[in-house]
């Protein structure tokens, strides 16, 4: 017999965003805040955080007020022909871009996880991962794939919660790093806090997932639950990422490369079975995400192109084909994976303010949203957001530069 549940029990798909962004780069880039910084950098995550709630809050209502995709939006709204081809290759540059090393790095974040699994095997992992993702995504049965791939990493995610409790951090460093102050050295890591948090495609993602699960303005309740409980409990992740870590390493200087680097950590819980956890779940993490970006990004630009979104269009397929082999040429560039998961993270983060300031405009029209635009408050909390990426993204290139 089929058991029917209340509507306010199905999961939305904020989930999706959630488990986007808990990746690869998040535990990596997370772990690296922890070990180099301690609890110094919390603050920086947590405005990460409540910057990914209010952007995604706003691409979700827009999605399902619109019943269109942040692309197609985009597409209609900037129709002068001096405006729209600006904003088009802008748009195009900043999908292709970031998805191509986001892509560089979940493919090196699964790598990381079969080496640390297979140790002694000489094999080019890479192409491996790169041939299965093709696979999936050419035949269009990426759904039950990744779902179950999702498990796995949310599994390894319970662990570091779970880690973070028995491993007793230091409170009341914990709560001194929620104060902002950013140590000597540690701007590309707050820029990274971000990328790997608010990632740009999810923007996307996000809007063209709610058209397809909720249709009618009466839904928004659910989708402002949906949204707030399934990013909620990713922070709750990352924060526990980088405390754990910050009790494993920080003041040690440790020399993190590898997964098995990473498993320190999850030690007090898992002893030898530690290595295995973290090994599967960057796998794991990375796969999936190798899967998802790629579509992502076609969504984006075949819904600013004005074509067709069925996964059978070759133009579609040509997109994604382009992101995953580009993530394909950087994993292979010969840089070792946790910089080119952490490259990723910082070109999201400079990446951010531009698709949001492209979100916060459309989400002003009245001729579009009618009584569901933004109002003053997210206004004022979206400038705010883009405002201090953009400082953020100077402040890195600065210290780079010079």
């Amino acid at each position: 017999m089929k058991v029917s549940y209340p509507k306010r029990f199905r999961m939305g798909p904020a989930s999706l965003v959630a488990a986007a962004f808990i990746g690869p780069g998040t535990v990596t880039t997370c772990t690296l805040a922890g070990a180099n910084f301690g609890y110094a950098l919390l603050w920086a995550l947590l405005f990460s955080l409540m910057a990914c709630m209010l952007l995604q809050e706003m691409s979700a209502r827009l999605g399902l007020v619109t019943q269109q995709g942040l692309g197609e939006v985009l597409k209609k709204q900037f129709s002068h022909p001096l405006t729209r081809p600006l904003v088009f290759a802008l748009v195009m540059v900043a999908i292709f871009i970031g998805n191509g090393a986001y892509e560089g790095g979940n493919i090196a974040g699964a790598v990381l996880g079969l080496e640390a699994m297979l140790p002694d095997t000489d094999f080019p992992w890479a192409v491996l991962i790169v041939v299965v993702a093709f696979a999936v995504l050419f035949q269009g049965s990426y759904r039950v794939f990744e779902r179950a791939l999702i498990a796995l990493v949310l599994l390894m995610s319970v662990a570091f919660v779970t880690t973070f409790l028995l491993t007793k951090p230091d409170w009341p460093a914990l709560f001194q790093g929620m104060k902002p102050h950013v140590p000597e050295g540690a701007w590309l890591t707050v820029v990274a806090l971000v990328g790997t948090t608010v990632v740009p495609y999810n923007l996307f993602l996000h809007a063209s997932a709610v058209k397809s699960k909720w249709h009618q303005p009466e839904d928004l309740p659910l989708l402002h639950k949906d949204t707030l409980i399934s990013i909620g409990i990713g922070g709750l992740i990352s924060i526990s990422i980088v405390a754990t870590a910050a009790t494993a390493f920080f003041g040690q200087q440790a020399d993190i490369r590898s997964a098995a680097d990473m498993s320190v950590q999850l030690q007090p819980l898992l002893g030898s079975w530690a290595s295995v956890c973290v090994a599967v779940g960057l796998f794991a993490a990375g796969i999936s995400s190798a899967i998802t970006a790629p579509l992502a990004a076609a969504y984006a630009v075949a819904g600013m192109m004005g074509w067709p979104t069925d996964g059978k269009n070759i133009k579609f397929k040509l997109i994604w084909m382009v992101v995953l082999f580009s993530g394909l040429l950087l994993s292979l560039s010969g840089y070792q994976p946790i910089t080119i998961i952490w490259f990723a993270q910082i070109a999201n983060g400079l990446l951010l303010p531009l698709l949001a300031a492209f979100l916060l405009y459309a989400m002003n029209r009245t001729d579009l949203l009618g009584r569901f635009k933004n109002t003053p408050v997210h206004n004022f909390l979206g400038v705010c957001v883009i405002l201090v990426a953009l400082f953020l993204g100077a402040k890195s290139l600065y210290f780079a530069l010079n």
